[in-house]
C-alpha cells in the first residue's frame, strides 16, 4: 500500500514539474504571432524568430556563426557589419531576409522560412533603430 502511494505521489510530482516547465514554442505557434507595424520589441518578437529560424546549429548560432554572424544575442544581431540601425534599406540582415539580389538569401533552402510578417517585423525593428527592448 505504501509503495502504491509512493508511486502515485512520484507520478503526480513528475507530471506537475514537466507540464509546468513547458516554455518552448513551436514553429506554428511562432508563425501565428503577429508582429506589430511599429514599436517592435526585440525580446518579444525578433529574438524568438532568430532563435527558432536562424540561430540553429550549423547556422547563426554562437558555435558556428555562419558568415561570422551570430543571432543568439542582441549584441550579435546588431553587428554593424550586418545591421545599419535606423536604416533598413542598407542593412544586409534585411536584404538577406527579404531575398534581395546581391545578398545571400536567408534562410537558405531547407531551413524554416520567415513569414512575410516576420520579415516586415525585422525590417521595422531595424528601421526603428534595432533597439534592445
Amino acid at each position: 500500500m505504501k509503495f502504491l502511494l509512493f508511486i502515485s505521489l512520484y507520478l503526480l510530482i513528475t507530471l506537475v514539474i514537466f507540464t509546468g516547465c513547458k516554455d518552448t514554442i513551436t514553429g506554428n505557434q511562432l508563425d501565428s504571432v503577429v508582429i506589430p507595424s511599429s514599436n517592435v520589441s526585440y525580446s518579444k518578437y525578433i529574438q524568438p524568430v532568430f532563435n527558432l529560424k536562424c540561430a540553429n546549429s550549423g547556422c547563426h548560432d554562437d558555435a558556428t556563426s555562419a558568415g561570422g554572424y551570430s543571432l543568439t544575442t542582441w549584441a550579435g544581431a546588431t553587428n554593424p557589419l550586418y545591421v545599419s540601425k535606423g536604416n533598413a534599406n542598407t542593412s544586409t540582415l534585411v536584404q538577406s531576409v527579404e531575398g534581395l539580389s546581391g545578398a545571400n538569401p536567408m534562410p537558405p533552402v531547407g531551413y524554416p522560412v520567415l513569414t512575410q510578417n516576420q520579415i516586415q517585423g525585422v525590417k521595422t525593428w531595424v528601421a526603428e533603430g534595432a533597439k534592445n527592448n
